[in-house]
């Protein structure tokens, strides 16, 4: 077994720092036991387990610094993973933004961990393919989707007495249902710390449903439309936008967060609707409580009422700017409303649901620019209802215009570890069609 309890853990990293001679070092570990099934054209391809350990050693002297790794914990190979990161260190040239190891932290106790998901077995996961491949053979659909579940730890130790240790699990599921005529196409998309929360029938029927509803899509003209995005369609965007609160590259005029005398700290950016933070503890998208320079995360207001409240600074950055450090966030909240995409849709006029989007390339980083394609289910609403599908669009899109653009904000749903509500926006801009399904 690959996880080690945070004893276990601890014995082995203070038996390889035993070892060390260099001025300082920071030894991280990790290991994890995860399965997972494959399958397409409506059958299984692959399913297997993986077991996965390591342990790794970054020594310094002064601020030349050398990382060496090894899989194997007894003390010949502790020894001789910690004397590799000596030897490389010793050749190194010096790292002008060296930070020395921190002293020990306080950290909340995480919410991570799930023992349900964690003792996952594979006839559950063939109970799972089993419940998008069979509803979709008998709508003349074909599936194909991936199940992947784990359960981990990470822990730190350093010379300077840090410790941290973080066990979880998750379970990351995707469908994609094409229908046999090949004109259409669904999607669905997954995420829990706890398995108990997944439902696997109503995630085939989701993708299903759009896959069907999408046959023989019509091409109409791109152009400026109010669209509903569901939240696999905004998060990538939203995403992108959390990497400009970045204190050094505002600081630098490298980023959207830069201006001529400073950051946009304490501007307002975007609609006084939104409201951005992260949050370790929150019980439907926990994260561990400490990052990888070992400082410890705690809930971060990012936007609030469309003002900017934090910028991340890294340990070394904060040190030249004489402030404290505020780590990067482990997750994206984003505060929506009570509206269900139903409810959105029906006070449409006229506009398109947009599933998911993908292949999004940034054009311009000082605006936040970006460019990509709709895809797996976009449908041109009139007068409040779903009319008929439509030909996947390139979007030209900046998620900070899409915020300034709000007309409504629906309901949070999980997507890779954020929450993302539903949301209604107006002017989103379409710039050519796509043949692509």
């Amino acid at each position: 077994m690959a996880i080690y309890t945070k004893e276990e853990a601890r014995q082995i990293m203070e038996k390889a720092l035993s070892f060390s001679t260099a001025d300082a070092c920071v030894i991280n570990m990790g290991g994890s036991e995860s399965g997972n099934i494959r399958y397409a054209r409506n059958t299984v391809s692959t399913s297997g387990h993986r077991s996965n350990q390591t342990l790794a050693v970054e020594a310094s002297y002064g601020k030349k610094s050398g990382t060496a790794t090894v899989d194997e914990f007894d003390d010949e190979s502790l020894k001789n993973v910690v004397k590799r990161a000596e030897e490389l260190a010793k050749l190194s040239p010096e790292n002008p933004e060296f930070m020395a190891p921190l002293a020990p932290q306080t950290y909340d106790d995480s919410i991570t961990f799930v023992e349900a998901t964690a003792n996952i077995k594979p006839e559950f996961r063939a109970e799972v393919a089993a419940k998008s491949i069979n509803p979709a053979s008998e709508q003349d659909v074909t599936a194909a989707g991936f199940l992947d579940d784990s359960s981990g730890f990470s822990a730190m130790l350093n010379s300077n007495g840090l410790f941290a240790y973080n066990k979880s699990t998750d379970v990351g599921f995707t469908v994609t249902m094409r229908t046999n005529d090949g004109t259409g196409s669904g999607w669905v998309s997954r995420d829990f710390n706890d398995v108990r929360k997944f439902n696997p029938e109503e995630a085939a029927k989701v993708a299903i449903d759009k896959a069907v509803m999408s046959r023989e899509a019509r091409a109409i003209e791109p152009g400026k439309y109010t669209v509903i995005l569901e939240p696999a369609a905004s998060a990538d965007l939203l995403r992108n936008m959390s990497g400009a609160f970045n204190a050094r590259t505002a600081d630098e005029g490298r980023s959207f967060m830069s201006k001529d005398d400073g950051t946009k700290m304490g501007q307002k950016i975007v609609d006084e609707r939104v409201n951005v933070w992260s949050d370790p503890l929150h019980p439907d998208v926990p994260t561990s409580t400490w990052n990888g320079e070992g400082l410890p995360l705690k809930k971060m207001k990012w936007i609030e009422n469309g003002v900017v409240k934090n910028l991340a600074y890294s340990r070394y950055w904060a040190k030249e700017k004489g402030v404290d450090p505020v780590p990067f966030p482990s997750n994206f909240i984003m505060e929506g409303g009570d509206a269900s995409r139903e409810e959105l849709i029906k006070s449409t006029k006229r506009g398109i649901l947009v599933t998911r989007l993908w292949y999004i390339r940034s054009v311009d980083p000082q605006t936040l620019l970006y460019t990509g394609l709709t895809r797996d289910g976009t449908f041109y609403i009139e007068n409040g209802k779903i009319r008929y599908p439509v030909k996947n669009f390139r979007f030209n899109e900046s998620p900070i215009i899409m915020l300034n653009n709000l007309e409504a904000l629906g309901e949070q749903v999980r997507i890779n570890g954020n929450l993302i509500p539903y949301m209604k926006v107006r002017d989103f801009t379409f710039t050519s069609l796509s043949d692509a399904i």
